[in-house]
């Protein structure tokens, strides 16, 4: 007998990443339930796994079959329906990311988890990659030594990627900033949304060698969609550019500089399944190289979901991690906001 997975929201991850993850591991999962708001969709969305669909999360969580849901619906929707999971006693909760949008609604998810006793997983697919989990296991001292952390997300909007990893539904649009970009308050509001939606990905991993943002120097949206911002703590700086542009030319690196070594990875884009990321690691015994591995962070998001719910594994991430995840991205989405509104006032 396999796993039923549950789906609270039927767009294009659900579409384009979690279905293939999940039909990836057939021996272990099978989709039970979609669930969307658009009855077209969820029944579309349904049709391919072989599931049953419907519009109603409660009918959803009520469903026997449902035993893991996965929580992708939009951010404002993840703290109610993370918590009806919980209390419906399910196997395991995943919780697209953000995990919430405020620091007091992922404290009510925390509760509920602890209360009722049920795992809860973030999508913070990097964290789960096999690459980075094994460059973890060899990296000795380096988040202590680390000086210097940069990451880049540089890629075509998602819809590239999603219509070539599946036939969506609907189509997706590319993001576009709206208001008039000289405002200062729809420039701050743009660098929040920039945070929270696309470098959050790569936040818990700069969180590992920067634990404390102190002051952010430099923060500047990117037309149509994306960031730059320098931010230090600790006597360390980090440098984010995150930038969706229009073309085809991608990457999506994650490096540090410490006093006795350096890592760098560099991932596969999201949507499409090439494997994990590749990452290398010189310290003093000499330069090791991890990956690529046959399977992505997703996949090892989905393993972790499906072992949870057979209790082959403990929980890899405390609720207290995820909670101090999220306040690390909220308080540096505040902070470069700020910036640009005092920047604006001066």
């Amino acid at each position: 007998m396999t796993i039923g997975v549950g789906f609270i929201g039927a767009g294009p991850v659900t579409q384009a990443i979690h279905l293939p993850a999940v039909a990836g591991l057939s021996d272990r999962l099978h989709v039970a339930r979609v669930m969307d708001v658009d009855e077209g969709t969820a029944a579309a969305v349904a049709a391919r796994a072989g599931a049953a669909h419907g519009t109603s999360v409660e009918e959803l969580l009520a469903d026997p079959a449902v035993e893991i849901v996965a929580v992708c619906s939009p951010h404002a929707f993840h703290a109610a329906q993370a918590e009806a999971a919980c209390a419906a006693g399910k196997k395991a909760v995943l919780v697209e990311k953000p995990l919430a949008t405020t620091l007091d609604d992922a404290r009510r998810i925390a509760k509920a988890a602890q209360d009722t006793g049920v795992p809860v997983v973030v999508g913070a697919m990097h964290t789960y990659d096999p690459a980075w989990l094994a460059a973890e296991r060899h990296w000795g001292d380096l988040p202590a030594t680390a000086r210097r952390i940069r990451s880049r997300i540089v890629l075509p909007p998602n819809a590239r990627f999603e219509t070539l990893a599946t036939q969506l539904h609907a189509e997706p649009v590319f993001p576009v900033r709206a208001g008039d970009p000289s405002d200062p308050a729809v420039r701050a509001a743009s660098i929040r949304g920039a945070v929270l939606g696309l470098a959050i990905h790569n936040l818990p991993l700069v969180r590992r060698f920067l634990p404390r943002v102190e002051r952010v120097d430099v923060a500047r949206p990117l037309a149509p969609f994306g960031y730059v911002l320098t931010f230090q703590g600790g006597g360390r700086t980090a440098e984010l550019i995150g930038y969706l542009h229009r073309g085809w030319r991608e990457e999506w690196s994650f490096e540090v500089w410490g006093d006795g070594g350096e890592l760098r990875l560099d991932f596969t884009p999201s949507y499409v399944r090439a494997g994990s990321a590749i990452a290398e690691l010189r310290t003093p015994a000499g330069l090791r190289t991890f990956g690529p591995h046959p399977d992505n962070g997703y996949t090892g998001e989905w393993q972790h979901l499906a072992a949870l719910a057979t209790g082959a594994e403990p929980l890899r991430y405390a609720a207290s991690d995820l909670l101090d995840d999220l306040a690390y991205a909220l308080d540096l989405a505040e902070r470069a906001a700020d910036l640009l509104l005092q920047g604006a006032a001066a």
